[in-house]
């Protein structure tokens, strides 16, 4: 059964931050930049929460807010559940759905150590789905 340790092999635990004072506006420039939907928010490389384009579209622009005047600790998302390297990708997924949310960050004993998508769950499923569909071919084309 696969494991978040494994989406984590394969995209590196590279983690994009900014301090909780930064504004949103620079935040959304770090995001473009990188072509990623999210960044976390660190102080004294402690978690704090992410900033997500939800958060932007639901709690600057939906209420009128400025991204050069509003810091990202006023619009972070703090409650995410934490997942570990050993959670499988399966909870993982049940977890996206039933919160209806796009990332979970991983901790390892306490530490943030990387953060999960859909995307990155989904990209999993795939790959381990063509896994088993070559091994199943290999298997048939082996006893014939």
């Amino acid at each position: 059964m696969k494991k978040v340790a494994d989406i984590l092999s394969h995209k590196g635990s590279r983690i994009t931050s900014v301090s909780p004072e930064t504004t949103v506006l620079e935040a959304l420039r770090i995001m473009a930049d990188q072509n990623i939907g999210s960044v976390l928010v660190l102080e004294n490389e402690q978690y704090k929460g992410i900033v997500t384009e939800r958060d932007y579209s639901r709690k600057v622009i939906l209420k009128g807010k400025s991204s050069t005047d509003t810091k990202v600790a006023e619009i972070m998302t703090n409650d995410l559940p934490h997942i570990t390297p050993q959670d499988t990708i399966e909870f993982c997924m049940q977890l996206l759905s039933d919160k209806n949310i796009r990332y979970l960050p991983v901790f390892d004993n306490g530490a943030l150590c990387g953060i999960v998508s859909i995307n990155d769950v989904v990209k999993e499923t795939i790959l381990t789905q063509q896994e088993t569909i070559t091994h199943l071919k290999d298997y048939l084309h082996s006893g014939i």
